[in-house]
């Protein structure tokens, strides 16, 4: 058992969890994520690392309530414990292989929307941590959305952009990209974004005539998180990969967000399914 050491809310329907897991924390790196079960039996659910803490032996995770899985781990309090908490899963960034040189030469622009803030924080501190401090867009609907904010100017220099002009840049991450390297004539070596699958297509279209090198996250793919399954195949430059084994980053120029995107909705019908018959379970219907 996995206990929860500390939990806050971050936003609606977002909330984050420490985690006792000191083996994890020992072995975690940058872009790696965990599987989390709240009991025996229960649904495997692939959740990206957002810190961990090596000297507590905690682990970090960010949840957003969305199914009925994601639900029930949210609703678990300080003390109580998760039945499962495996990893760290997955390929690390690739910058964590990178010599000290190698790194301070290059620049990177982060790019994180909603919940995908969470998985872009450990790598902007990781990158801090040897001598590099990133460019970091956070963008979100409105500014009651934002996560990670405070956090993230501790480690990056932070831009905002809300949809509707509450906080930061008035539009889409993609303006304040173009804003950052058009109008600012800021150069870059490598773009990461983490986010709903439709922001990572337009940012990698946005940075594609630059020929930036722009890296994704498709860890909103996973559902088995081990490669049994196959839900997460992905299309990167024609050929199949796993998301889960192969990732979950990849080269977002080469993907095929269109596919991806049909594969994310394919459990749509089951998910509301699930969801009816709780609520009806729970109203005594």
């Amino acid at each position: 058992m996995f206990k929860i050491v500390e939990k806050r809310q971050l936003s609606e329907n977002i909330f984050e969890m420490k985690i006792a897991a000191e083996r994890v924390a020992r072995a975690a790196q940058p872009g790696q994520f965990v599987i989390v079960r709240v009991r025996e039996g229960g649904e495997r659910i692939p959740l990206t690392i957002a810190d961990y803490d090596v000297e507590a032996g905690t682990v970090t995770i960010v949840t957003q309530t969305i199914g009925m899985s994601t639900r029930k781990i949210c609703a678990l309090e300080v003390g109580e414990a998760l039945a499962d908490f495996a990893g760290p899963l997955g390929r690390p960034s690739e910058f964590v292989h990178m010599s000290a040189e190698e790194l301070k030469s290059r620049k990177y622009l982060f790019v994180a929307g909603g919940v995908g803030t969470a998985p872009v924080y450990p790598q902007v501190k990781w990158l801090k941590e040897h001598g590099v401090t990133a460019d970091v867009i956070i963008g979100a609907k409105t500014k009651d959305l934002l996560i990670y904010i405070d956090e993230m100017r501790k480690v990056g220099n932070v831009h905002i952009a809300t949809d509707d002009g509450s906080e930061g840049y008035h539009g889409m991450v993609t303006g304040l990209i173009k804003e950052l390297v058009e109008t600012e004539g800021r150069n870059y070596d490598e773009c990461v974004c983490i986010g709903p699958m439709i922001m990572m297509k337009f940012v990698c279209l946005t940075t594609k005539p630059w020929e930036l090198k722009t890296t994704v996250s498709l860890n909103a793919l996973m559902v088995d998180g081990t490669g049994m399954c196959g839900a997460c195949r992905v299309s990167v430059g024609g050929k199949t990969l796993f998301t889960c084994v192969d990732g979950p980053e990849f080269d977002g120029h080469k993907v095929d967000f269109d596919e991806a995107m049909r594969r994310q909705a394919m459990y749509k019908n089951q998910e509301r399914k699930a969801n009816e018959e709780h609520n009806c379970n729970c109203y005594g219907k």
